[in-house]
């Protein structure tokens, strides 16, 4: 089964996206890919687009428990599509009430920050972003881990938020791994 869940919505950053994708899988971690457009198919920020590897109904049909999945949000001017998505921010809401990861870069904290779940986390987000992170203590390193919350700032920093997703995934052995492997 899943064990990490990566989102997909129009206008997602593709670095972001696609950086954290194949760093879980190399790292071993079981992850797919989720459309919140209802098609297989999503364009990214910057026309690329890719087919996901299931549509947000066929996993809400088929994952009845998310608590040991780790969730990731990429973020780019897609992000605006997760804060209007309902049955995604109640999927966030509920994931994090039964104790479950979530992991989110660029402008996506943002999400979380509106959703009310960083209240008393540290964490990061692009600049310009940090008063939509409602109730955060803004972090100083370009990614932060707090709790069940790994946040990042930037397409940037996609490969350091990626290896430390997998940590948390897989353990700090198989992150070591990939860093060797990339050349980090």
């Amino acid at each position: 089964m899943y064990e990490a869940l990566l989102f997909l919505t129009e206008g997602f950053e593709e670095i972001e996206a696609l950086t954290a994708l194949d760093i879980l899988r190399r790292g071993g971690c079981i992850t797919a890919s989720v459309s919140l457009t209802g098609a297989a198919y999503v364009t990214g920020s910057h026309n690329i687009t890719v087919k996901a590897d299931m549509t947000f109904a066929s996993l809400i049909r088929h994952v009845s428990d998310t608590r040991e999945l780790m969730l990731i949000l990429p973020g780019g001017p897609g992000t605006a599509n997760y804060k209007t998505n309902k049955p995604f921010l109640e999927l966030l809401t509920r994931h994090h009430q039964m104790g479950g990861r979530i992991a989110a870069i660029c402008a996506a904290p943002s999400v979380l920050g509106m959703l009310g779940l960083l209240r008393g986390v540290t964490a990061v987000c692009y600049p310009g972003y940090e008063n939509e992170l409602a109730g955060a203590n803004i972090g100083a390193n370009i990614v932060e881990t707090d709790g069940p919350f790994i946040t990042s700032k930037s397409a940037a920093t996609a490969i350091p938020f990626a290896l430390e997703a997998l940590k948390a995934v897989k353990g700090a052995e198989a992150a070591e791994q990939v860093k060797r492997q990339i050349l980090v």
